[in-house]
């Protein structure tokens, strides 16, 4: 629905009405910080509706990339960028200085959990303090990076107020997609929570074909926000806060990795009984009502589900209300990685090996297939284990040439070649990541042992006595 400032009182300040008209005739100029896979497409998909969009990011190297028109995300084109380039409709830097000059300010920056599993809100933090110290009248900030609900404006709210610029907290409701409800007095910025939706590798859905949930912490913010992104999304669904929206990002997420973790454990059940926990999922899914049909793997990877859950697990506990539902479930997706070393191990013993002084290879690093992702890939835990029960290590991963050092890994490993004499050498391959690109017939037909989390294999019965699902 499109917005009318003069249907609603909670938008009939000449703030909003102004910000709403610069963003309708597309003179509107918008920042987003962090230029990873969730900012980078938000930028290019502005850019591509005609709003000039500027990129801040603290990475030289990838500022340097993107100006010369190139791509360090595999999945988004390089002629989408070198396109937005030349129409001047994009551009990047490391200059928070130039915050002022945009009306809109969009966060995608990482949230990590720290050592004790706890809520790393370290780089939310100084991005406010950098857009704080920037902030001009009239500019809208919205949050878009997964966090507990209540970040916005419990940690992002009052950052940004240093500035001596207002935004009160006002409840609103929501009525025929706009908000309604009356704010203290006219916020001098606008602030609110949208929840990133990207799917990397996804060819299904564009960025701009998935639902924009938005909430604002008032009726103002809310609807200038609608208004900002619906110049690029198909949809926008307004919520009646920024928790709200917070809490949405957490439920989808949650939704998935609780759902994963019992697909898990009936996997390992189904292991003990005999059967095979895929065939019995495909026979579950031809029930065309009540069942949606999730799959068991190696263990979680991406930065959402891995993570997110724990977020609502640790702000739940100032509310002395124990998640017990969602700590099990995470407690059964991070098990999976020592479930599939444990599998090797006793397939290697059942063959008159042990673990210790083999040589295995993992195919597949990245934390799905046919992506360039490696943010909390399993693989990588499963290397380590492997590492550490005293077996030589290899990996091949066609998204990877390398591994670089990471925070909590540095292998120094290359990806190797997949050939006849290489797969041959080794005493057992796991298939951590079912990329597209890789020929499972030949790898069956030469490897000694497959530990397939995939079941990459599954079709190919003439080598069902070297595989081993895990």
């Amino acid at each position: 629905m499109a917005i009318d400032p003069e249907k609603n009182t909670s938008t009939r300040s000449s703030a909003v009405a102004a910000f709403n008209e610069r963003i309708r005739n597309k003179t509107a100029r918008v920042g987003i910080v962090g230029l990873g896979y969730v900012g980078l497409p938000i930028a290019l998909l502005f850019s591509a509706k005609g709003i000039e969009a500027t990129g801040f990011d603290i990475d030289p190297l990838k500022v340097a990339t993107l100006r010369q028109g190139r791509s360090y995300i595999k999945h988004i084109p390089e002629a989408d960028i070198a396109g937005a380039l030349a129409h001047r409709r994009f551009d990047a830097t490391t200059d928070f200085s130039l915050l002022r000059e945009v009306d809109a300010i969009i966060i995608c920056v990482p949230t990590p959990l720290d050592d004790h599993r706890e809520p790393d809100l370290t780089y939310i933090r100084s991005t406010a303090e950098s857009i704080a110290a920037n902030l001009r009248p009239s500019q809208l900030v919205v949050l878009e990076s997964t966090t507990y609900p209540g970040t916005t404006e419990e940690v992002v709210l009052p950052i940004l107020e240093k500035s001596g610029l207002r935004c009160p907290i006002a409840p609103y409701t929501v009525e025929n997609s706009e908000a309604v409800g009356n704010t203290p007095f006219e916020p001098d910025f606008f602030l609110a929570f949208s929840p990133e939706r990207e799917d990397p590798g996804n060819p299904n859905f564009r960025t701009h074909q998935i639902p924009k949930v938005v909430g604002g912490v008032n009726a103002p913010s809310a609807m200038a926000t609608q208004a900002l992104y619906q110049a690029a999304f198909d949809k926008t669904v307004l919520v009646s806060s920024s928790r709200a929206a917070e809490m949405t990002k957490l439920l989808e997420n949650i939704y998935r990795s609780v759902n994963i973790a019992l697909v898990n454990e009936l996997k390992l059940l189904c292991q003990r009984m005999g059967l095979d926990i895929w065939e019995i999922i495909g026979a579950a899914k031809t029930k065309p009502f009540g069942f949606s049909a999730f799959y068991p793997g190696p263990g979680l990877g991406g930065h959402c589900i891995p993570i997110d859950p724990f977020y609502l697990t640790w702000k739940a506990r100032e509310y002395e209300f124990p998640t017990r539902f969602i700590e099990l479930a995470g407690e059964i997706n991070t098990s999976m990685p020592h479930h599939v070393v444990e599998r090797l191990a006793g397939a290697l013993n059942e063959r008159n090996k042990c673990l210790h002084g083999s040589r295995i290879l993992v195919l597949g690093v990245s934390y799905k297939k046919d992506i360039d992702d490696l943010r909390e890939s399993p693989s990588l835990r499963i290397i380590k284990l492997i590492q550490d029960g005293g077996a030589v290590v290899d990996y091949n991963d066609p998204y990877f040439e390398r591994l670089h050092k990471m925070r909590q890994y540095d292998f120094g490993l290359e990806s190797v070649p997949l050939t006849e004499e290489s797969l041959a050498r080794y005493d057992a391959v796991v298939i951590a990541t079912d990329h597209s690109s890789y020929d499972y017939e030949f790898i069956g037909r030469h490897a000694q042992l497959i530990i397939d989390t995939r079941n990459a294999m599954g079709r190919l019965n003439q080598y069902r006595e070297k595989i081993v699902q895990a």
